[in-house]
Protein backbone atom coordinates (compact mmCIF):
# COMPACT_ATOMS: atom_id res chain seq x y z
CA UNK A 1 0.00 0.00 0.00
CA UNK A 2 1.40 3.40 -1.02
CA UNK A 3 1.88 5.74 1.92
CA UNK A 4 0.90 9.36 1.70
CA UNK A 5 3.78 11.84 1.81
CA UNK A 6 3.99 13.98 4.89
CA UNK A 7 3.50 17.72 4.87
CA UNK A 8 6.58 19.42 3.47
CA UNK A 9 7.63 16.44 1.34
CA UNK A 10 6.05 17.89 -1.82
CA UNK A 11 3.58 16.35 -4.24
CA UNK A 12 3.44 14.36 -7.49
CA UNK A 13 0.73 14.33 -10.13
CA UNK A 14 0.27 13.20 -13.74
CA UNK A 15 -0.19 15.96 -16.31
CA UNK A 16 -2.33 14.64 -19.20
CA UNK A 17 -1.51 17.59 -21.43
CA UNK A 18 2.24 17.25 -21.13
CA UNK A 19 2.14 13.51 -20.56
CA UNK A 20 4.70 13.83 -17.77
CA UNK A 21 4.83 13.44 -14.04
CA UNK A 22 5.00 16.81 -12.27
CA UNK A 23 6.79 17.26 -8.94
CA UNK A 24 5.78 20.25 -6.84
CA UNK A 25 7.42 21.45 -3.62
CA UNK A 26 6.32 24.28 -1.35
CA UNK A 27 9.33 26.04 0.14
CA UNK A 28 7.70 28.64 2.36
CA UNK A 29 6.54 32.18 1.70
CA UNK A 30 8.19 35.32 0.33
CA UNK A 31 8.13 38.79 1.92
CA UNK A 32 4.71 39.48 0.35
CA UNK A 33 3.22 36.36 1.87
CA UNK A 34 3.11 34.58 -1.48
CA UNK A 35 3.77 30.85 -1.47
CA UNK A 36 7.18 29.86 -2.94
CA UNK A 37 6.90 26.75 -5.09
CA UNK A 38 9.33 24.86 -7.23
CA UNK A 39 8.33 22.44 -9.96
CA UNK A 40 10.09 19.80 -12.00
CA UNK A 41 8.95 17.10 -14.38
CA UNK A 42 9.93 13.60 -15.41
CA UNK A 43 8.86 11.09 -18.02
CA UNK A 44 8.41 8.51 -15.26
CA UNK A 45 7.18 8.75 -11.71
CA UNK A 46 10.58 7.63 -10.45
CA UNK A 47 12.36 10.39 -12.36
CA UNK A 48 9.94 12.99 -11.02
CA UNK A 49 10.44 11.70 -7.47
CA UNK A 50 14.20 12.04 -7.89
CA UNK A 51 13.85 15.65 -9.00
CA UNK A 52 11.51 16.34 -6.10
CA UNK A 53 14.15 15.00 -3.70
CA UNK A 54 16.75 17.30 -5.31
CA UNK A 55 14.50 20.32 -4.85
CA UNK A 56 13.90 19.49 -1.18
CA UNK A 57 17.59 18.75 -0.61
CA UNK A 58 18.56 22.07 -2.19
CA UNK A 59 16.05 23.79 0.06
CA UNK A 60 17.60 22.16 3.13
CA UNK A 61 21.03 23.31 1.95
CA UNK A 62 19.76 26.88 1.68
CA UNK A 63 19.44 27.01 -2.12
CA UNK A 64 15.90 28.31 -2.03
CA UNK A 65 16.28 30.77 -4.93
CA UNK A 66 18.11 28.53 -7.37
CA UNK A 67 16.29 27.50 -10.51
CA UNK A 68 17.02 24.40 -12.53
CA UNK A 69 17.06 26.41 -15.76
CA UNK A 70 19.81 28.86 -14.69
CA UNK A 71 22.58 28.47 -17.27
CA UNK A 72 26.33 28.95 -17.38
CA UNK A 73 25.82 31.78 -19.87
CA UNK A 74 23.52 33.61 -17.46
CA UNK A 75 26.03 33.12 -14.64
CA UNK A 76 29.04 34.53 -16.51
CA UNK A 77 27.08 37.47 -17.93
CA UNK A 78 25.70 38.32 -14.51
CA UNK A 79 29.25 38.24 -13.13
CA UNK A 80 30.48 40.51 -15.92
CA UNK A 81 27.72 42.99 -15.06
CA UNK A 82 27.96 42.95 -11.27
CA UNK A 83 31.19 41.24 -10.25
CA UNK A 84 33.83 43.55 -11.73
CA UNK A 85 33.34 46.73 -9.71
CA UNK A 86 36.43 48.93 -9.76
CA UNK A 87 37.89 47.35 -12.89
CA UNK A 88 38.77 49.52 -15.86
CA UNK A 89 36.56 49.65 -18.95
CA UNK A 90 39.40 48.05 -20.93
CA UNK A 91 39.57 45.11 -18.51
CA UNK A 92 35.80 44.59 -18.60
CA UNK A 93 35.82 44.75 -22.41
CA UNK A 94 38.67 42.23 -22.58
CA UNK A 95 36.93 39.81 -20.20
CA UNK A 96 33.65 40.19 -22.08
CA UNK A 97 35.32 39.38 -25.39
CA UNK A 98 36.91 36.23 -23.98
CA UNK A 99 33.66 35.09 -22.38
CA UNK A 100 31.58 35.68 -25.49
CA UNK A 101 34.14 34.09 -27.80
CA UNK A 102 35.29 31.09 -25.77
CA UNK A 103 32.94 30.36 -22.86
CA UNK A 104 29.37 31.08 -23.97
CA UNK A 105 29.46 29.28 -27.38
CA UNK A 106 30.68 26.02 -25.81
CA UNK A 107 29.21 26.03 -22.30
CA UNK A 108 26.68 28.86 -22.22
CA UNK A 109 23.56 26.73 -22.80
CA UNK A 110 24.56 24.20 -20.15
CA UNK A 111 22.47 24.35 -16.98
CA UNK A 112 24.76 25.54 -14.21
CA UNK A 113 23.65 22.90 -11.73
CA UNK A 114 24.37 20.18 -14.32
CA UNK A 115 27.84 21.48 -15.21
CA UNK A 116 30.36 18.79 -14.36
CA UNK A 117 34.12 18.73 -13.97
CA UNK A 118 34.20 16.45 -17.01
CA UNK A 119 32.42 19.14 -19.07
CA UNK A 120 35.04 21.68 -18.03
CA UNK A 121 37.94 19.30 -18.70
CA UNK A 122 36.68 18.58 -22.23
CA UNK A 123 36.11 22.28 -22.88
CA UNK A 124 39.62 23.22 -21.76
CA UNK A 125 41.18 20.42 -23.78
CA UNK A 126 39.33 21.48 -26.94
CA UNK A 127 40.27 25.13 -26.46
CA UNK A 128 43.93 24.24 -25.81
CA UNK A 129 44.27 23.35 -29.50
CA UNK A 130 43.54 26.94 -30.52
CA UNK A 131 44.68 29.35 -27.78
CA UNK A 132 47.85 29.98 -25.80
CA UNK A 133 48.42 28.65 -22.31
CA UNK A 134 48.14 32.18 -20.89
CA UNK A 135 44.75 32.72 -22.56
CA UNK A 136 43.61 29.28 -21.44
CA UNK A 137 44.44 30.11 -17.83
CA UNK A 138 42.53 33.37 -18.11
CA UNK A 139 39.49 31.59 -19.58
CA UNK A 140 39.53 29.09 -16.71
CA UNK A 141 39.92 31.93 -14.20
CA UNK A 142 36.97 33.88 -15.60
CA UNK A 143 34.66 30.86 -15.54
CA UNK A 144 35.87 29.91 -12.08
CA UNK A 145 35.17 33.38 -10.70
CA UNK A 146 31.75 33.53 -12.38
CA UNK A 147 30.66 30.20 -10.90
CA UNK A 148 32.06 31.18 -7.50
CA UNK A 149 30.04 34.39 -7.76
CA UNK A 150 26.92 32.35 -8.56
CA UNK A 151 27.65 29.95 -5.72
CA UNK A 152 27.74 32.84 -3.25
CA UNK A 153 24.26 33.79 -4.48
CA UNK A 154 22.80 30.31 -4.00
CA UNK A 155 22.58 29.52 -7.69
CA UNK A 156 24.64 26.34 -7.46
CA UNK A 157 25.89 24.09 -4.67
CA UNK A 158 29.54 23.77 -5.59
CA UNK A 159 32.09 25.13 -8.01
CA UNK A 160 33.31 22.25 -10.17
CA UNK A 161 35.52 24.59 -12.23
CA UNK A 162 37.91 24.98 -9.30
CA UNK A 163 38.50 21.21 -9.39
CA UNK A 164 39.85 21.24 -12.95
CA UNK A 165 43.48 21.68 -13.96
CA UNK A 166 44.41 23.86 -16.92
CA UNK A 167 46.20 21.96 -19.73
CA UNK A 168 49.03 23.37 -21.78
CA UNK A 169 47.86 25.44 -24.72
CA UNK A 170 49.59 26.70 -27.85
CA UNK A 171 52.77 28.73 -27.74
CA UNK A 172 52.01 32.41 -27.34
CA UNK A 173 53.94 35.36 -28.68
CA UNK A 174 57.57 34.65 -27.76
CA UNK A 175 59.10 36.88 -25.13
CA UNK A 176 62.20 38.64 -26.42
CA UNK A 177 64.57 41.45 -25.61
CA UNK A 178 66.97 43.76 -27.41
CA UNK A 179 70.63 42.89 -27.38
CA UNK A 180 73.19 45.55 -26.51
CA UNK A 181 73.74 46.66 -30.11
CA UNK A 182 70.00 46.90 -30.79
CA UNK A 183 69.41 48.81 -27.57
CA UNK A 184 72.14 51.30 -28.38
CA UNK A 185 70.72 51.75 -31.90
CA UNK A 186 67.27 52.40 -30.42
CA UNK A 187 68.64 55.03 -28.03
CA UNK A 188 70.43 56.80 -30.89
CA UNK A 189 67.33 56.69 -33.12
CA UNK A 190 65.19 58.11 -30.31
CA UNK A 191 67.25 61.30 -30.06
CA UNK A 192 65.19 64.24 -31.26
CA UNK A 193 61.92 62.30 -31.19
CA UNK A 194 59.05 63.20 -28.82
CA UNK A 195 59.54 59.82 -27.18
CA UNK A 196 63.26 60.24 -26.50
CA UNK A 197 63.18 60.59 -22.70
CA UNK A 198 60.43 57.98 -22.44
CA UNK A 199 62.49 55.38 -24.31
CA UNK A 200 65.65 56.20 -22.36
CA UNK A 201 63.87 55.70 -19.03
CA UNK A 202 62.08 52.54 -20.17
CA UNK A 203 65.29 50.95 -21.33
CA UNK A 204 67.66 52.15 -18.61
CA UNK A 205 65.54 51.87 -15.43
CA UNK A 206 62.97 49.23 -16.47
CA UNK A 207 59.83 51.08 -15.38
CA UNK A 208 56.51 49.78 -16.68
CA UNK A 209 54.89 51.76 -19.47
CA UNK A 210 51.84 52.51 -17.28
CA UNK A 211 54.16 53.82 -14.55
CA UNK A 212 55.98 56.21 -16.88
CA UNK A 213 52.75 57.55 -18.36
CA UNK A 214 51.64 58.51 -14.82
CA UNK A 215 55.00 60.06 -13.82
CA UNK A 216 54.84 63.70 -12.65
CA UNK A 217 57.63 66.23 -12.29
CA UNK A 218 57.22 66.33 -8.51
CA UNK A 219 58.36 62.68 -8.48
CA UNK A 220 61.55 63.51 -10.39
CA UNK A 221 64.75 64.61 -8.66
CA UNK A 222 67.20 65.75 -11.33
CA UNK A 223 69.91 66.96 -8.97
CA UNK A 224 70.03 64.58 -6.04
CA UNK A 225 72.14 65.50 -3.01
CA UNK A 226 75.79 65.10 -4.02
CA UNK A 227 77.06 66.78 -0.82
CA UNK A 228 75.13 64.45 1.50
CA UNK A 229 76.72 61.41 3.11
CA UNK A 230 76.24 59.03 1.59
CA UNK A 231 75.56 61.04 -1.61
CA UNK A 232 71.99 60.82 -2.95
CA UNK A 233 71.91 60.36 -6.75
CA UNK A 234 69.25 61.84 -9.06
CA UNK A 235 66.18 59.62 -8.96
CA UNK A 236 62.53 59.14 -9.78
CA UNK A 237 59.86 57.90 -7.38
CA UNK A 238 57.47 55.39 -8.89
CA UNK A 239 54.31 55.94 -6.87
CA UNK A 240 51.45 55.77 -9.34
CA UNK A 241 50.34 54.24 -12.63
CA UNK A 242 47.54 54.73 -15.12
CA UNK A 243 45.71 51.71 -13.68
CA UNK A 244 42.23 52.23 -12.20
CA UNK A 245 42.58 54.22 -8.99
CA UNK A 246 46.12 55.25 -9.90
CA UNK A 247 47.73 52.49 -7.84
CA UNK A 248 50.84 50.65 -8.93
CA UNK A 249 50.55 46.99 -9.84
CA UNK A 250 51.69 45.76 -6.41
CA UNK A 251 52.85 47.38 -3.19
CA UNK A 252 56.47 46.57 -4.04
CA UNK A 253 56.02 48.36 -7.35
CA UNK A 254 56.29 51.57 -5.34
CA UNK A 255 59.99 52.26 -5.42
CA UNK A 256 62.60 54.98 -5.78
CA UNK A 257 65.05 54.41 -8.60
CA UNK A 258 68.40 56.08 -9.08
CA UNK A 259 68.82 57.31 -12.64
CA UNK A 260 71.76 56.69 -14.98
CA UNK A 261 73.36 59.82 -16.44
CA UNK A 262 71.64 59.35 -19.82
CA UNK A 263 68.24 59.39 -18.09
CA UNK A 264 69.09 62.59 -16.20
CA UNK A 265 70.31 64.29 -19.38
CA UNK A 266 67.21 63.26 -21.34
CA UNK A 267 64.85 64.53 -18.64
CA UNK A 268 66.75 67.81 -18.25
CA UNK A 269 66.51 68.37 -22.00
CA UNK A 270 62.77 67.58 -21.89
CA UNK A 271 62.23 69.94 -18.94
CA UNK A 272 64.19 72.75 -20.60
CA UNK A 273 62.07 72.37 -23.73
CA UNK A 274 58.95 73.31 -21.79
CA UNK A 275 60.08 76.96 -21.92
CA UNK A 276 58.51 77.84 -18.59
CA UNK A 277 58.67 76.15 -15.25
CA UNK A 278 56.33 73.19 -15.36
CA UNK A 279 53.89 72.82 -12.44
CA UNK A 280 55.07 70.25 -9.94
CA UNK A 281 52.01 68.09 -10.53
CA UNK A 282 52.29 68.21 -14.34
CA UNK A 283 52.80 64.97 -16.22
CA UNK A 284 56.33 64.41 -17.49
CA UNK A 285 55.26 62.71 -20.70
CA UNK A 286 52.41 64.20 -22.71
CA UNK A 287 51.14 64.09 -26.27
CA UNK A 288 51.72 66.81 -28.85
CA UNK A 289 48.44 68.38 -27.73
CA UNK A 290 49.61 68.46 -24.13
CA UNK A 291 47.28 65.69 -22.98
CA UNK A 292 48.17 62.50 -21.14
CA UNK A 293 49.75 59.79 -23.26
CA UNK A 294 47.75 56.67 -23.89
CA UNK A 295 48.98 53.27 -25.03
CA UNK A 296 48.17 54.06 -28.67
CA UNK A 297 50.26 57.26 -28.58
CA UNK A 298 53.24 55.37 -27.25
CA UNK A 299 52.98 52.45 -29.68
CA UNK A 300 52.60 54.72 -32.68
CA UNK A 301 55.66 56.83 -31.80
CA UNK A 302 57.66 53.76 -30.76
CA UNK A 303 57.16 52.13 -34.16
CA UNK A 304 58.71 55.16 -35.87
CA UNK A 305 61.76 55.00 -33.61
CA UNK A 306 62.26 51.24 -34.04
CA UNK A 307 62.04 51.63 -37.80
CA UNK A 308 64.64 54.43 -37.69
CA UNK A 309 66.86 52.11 -35.62
CA UNK A 310 66.77 49.50 -38.39
CA UNK A 311 64.48 47.14 -36.45
CA UNK A 312 61.28 45.49 -37.59
CA UNK A 313 58.67 47.94 -36.27
CA UNK A 314 55.96 45.26 -36.17
CA UNK A 315 58.09 42.85 -34.16
CA UNK A 316 58.71 45.07 -31.15
CA UNK A 317 56.45 46.64 -28.51
CA UNK A 318 57.18 49.26 -25.80
CA UNK A 319 56.90 46.69 -22.99
CA UNK A 320 59.87 44.80 -24.44
CA UNK A 321 62.15 47.64 -23.40
CA UNK A 322 61.49 46.48 -19.84
CA UNK A 323 62.36 42.92 -20.88
CA UNK A 324 65.54 44.30 -22.42
CA UNK A 325 66.42 46.06 -19.16
CA UNK A 326 66.21 42.72 -17.34
CA UNK A 327 68.21 40.95 -20.03
CA UNK A 328 71.02 43.50 -20.14
CA UNK A 329 71.36 43.54 -16.35
CA UNK A 330 71.36 39.74 -16.22
CA UNK A 331 74.04 39.53 -18.91
CA UNK A 332 76.11 42.00 -16.87
CA UNK A 333 76.01 39.66 -13.86
CA UNK A 334 73.51 41.56 -11.70
CA UNK A 335 71.92 39.09 -9.22
CA UNK A 336 68.29 38.10 -9.73
CA UNK A 337 67.33 39.53 -6.33
CA UNK A 338 68.57 42.99 -7.34
CA UNK A 339 66.79 42.84 -10.71
CA UNK A 340 63.57 41.81 -8.98
CA UNK A 341 63.66 44.88 -6.71
CA UNK A 342 64.50 47.22 -9.57
CA UNK A 343 61.53 46.12 -11.69
CA UNK A 344 59.13 46.21 -8.73
CA UNK A 345 58.30 42.51 -8.51
CA UNK A 346 56.95 41.05 -5.28
CA UNK A 347 59.65 38.37 -5.34
CA UNK A 348 62.24 36.65 -7.48
CA UNK A 349 59.77 33.93 -8.47
CA UNK A 350 57.76 36.49 -10.46
CA UNK A 351 60.88 37.79 -12.20
CA UNK A 352 62.03 34.31 -13.10
CA UNK A 353 58.61 33.18 -14.31
CA UNK A 354 57.95 36.24 -16.49
CA UNK A 355 61.45 36.95 -17.75
CA UNK A 356 62.96 33.46 -17.79
CA UNK A 357 64.17 33.86 -21.40
CA UNK A 358 65.90 37.12 -20.51
CA UNK A 359 67.80 35.82 -17.48
CA UNK A 360 71.30 34.43 -17.76
CA UNK A 361 70.80 30.69 -18.34
CA UNK A 362 74.12 29.58 -16.79
CA UNK A 363 74.63 30.35 -13.08
CA UNK A 364 78.35 30.83 -12.72
CA UNK A 365 78.74 32.03 -9.11
CA UNK A 366 79.03 28.56 -7.57
CA UNK A 367 81.61 27.31 -10.06
CA UNK A 368 83.67 30.50 -9.74
CA UNK A 369 83.68 30.28 -5.94
CA UNK A 370 84.62 26.59 -5.92
CA UNK A 371 87.46 27.17 -8.37
CA UNK A 372 88.88 29.57 -5.79
CA UNK A 373 88.35 27.15 -2.91
CA UNK A 374 89.60 24.08 -4.75
CA UNK A 375 92.09 25.24 -7.39
CA UNK A 376 93.08 22.84 -10.14
CA UNK A 377 96.35 21.24 -8.99
CA UNK A 378 97.28 20.29 -12.54
CA UNK A 379 97.06 23.90 -13.73
CA UNK A 380 100.44 25.50 -14.23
Amino acid sequence: MTTRRSRGEGGLHWDETRERWIATATLGYDTRGKRITRKASGATKTAAKQKLREILRDHEDGLTIATTSYTVGEAVRYWLSFGLAGRSDATVANYTTIVERHVVPQLGARRLRDLSAEDVDKWLRAESRAVSTRTLRLMHSLLNRAVLHAQARDKVKRNVVALCAVPTGQDGRPSKSLNLAQAEALLVAAEGSPLHAYIVLSLLIGARTEELRALRWEQVDLEGQPDAWPPVPPSISVLRSVRVGGDTKTRKSRRRLAMPVRCVDALKKLHAGLGTTAPADALVFVSGAGTALDAHNVRRSFRKVTQAAGLDAKAWTPREMRHSFVSLLSDSGVPLEHISRLVGHSGTAVTEAVYRQQLRPVLEEGATAMDGIFPNRDAG
